[in-house]
């Protein structure tokens, strides 16, 4: 999953949501050296991931990009997911996706000296450019997108994916719909199996 679900599915928990947020420039036990309630954040952001690569329809979505895109589909996967998630937002949360997304920054800038040095550097761009409203659009999505595809030194091709995107519209919305079900309730029961890991540990 993308940044906007990973941070919905923090629990509205602030700790656990810098945790979940920052966990992909966070190696091995590295982990260890926050604060107890980021670390929740940053394990469970690996099971999230682990639970996502390996489901089925995550992987029939992903299989219907991987011709044109190769190993680089479930980033994209990932992203149109991240889109069908803002879309429809108010099948989710009751806080309107702007004003939720403006307290996400503000949460951001709360803990900016615990932030890996690559967030920060991220940071101001992802503010000005508002990505996590943009994924509510293809416009937005295209953007993200585009920017990936820089990021590969334009080698993923992945700028090109929302034709697939609006090809495959309502396939991708379908699985998305399916899928984060069964994620939601997959990261309410890990949580708890982290927390008792936790405090095993602590």
């Amino acid at each position: 999953m993308n940044f906007l679900a990973h941070i919905y599915l923090s629990n509205n928990d602030d700790q656990i949501t810098i945790g979940n947020f920052i966990a992909d420039g966070i190696r091995g036990k590295h982990y260890k050296k926050f604060p107890v309630g980021i670390q929740k954040g940053i394990l469970l952001h690996r099971h999230i991931d682990t639970f996502t690569d390996a489901h089925p329809t995550v992987r029939q979505s992903t299989k219907r990009l991987h011709k044109n895109y190769g190993h680089y589909s479930g980033v994209i996967v990932d992203i149109l997911y991240d889109h069908f998630l803002a879309k429809n937002w108010k099948n989710y949360c009751e806080t309107p996706l702007d004003e939720y997304i403006d307290n996400f920054y503000n949460l951001l800038g709360d803990h900016f000296e615990l932030l890996p040095a690559r967030i920060k550097k991220m940071m101001p761009h992802m503010i000005a450019g508002n990505w996590l409203l943009s994924y509510a659009k293809i416009e937005g999505i295209q953007k993200v997108l585009e920017g990936m595809n820089r990021r590969t030194q334009l080698k993923s091709g992945m700028n090109t994916a929302t034709i697939e995107l609006k090809e495959f519209y309502s396939e991708f919305e379908a699985e998305f719909t399916s899928f984060f079900e069964e994620l939601q309730a997959f990261t309410t029961t890990k949580l708890k199996d982290i927390e008792t890991q936790l405090h095993d540990e602590n």
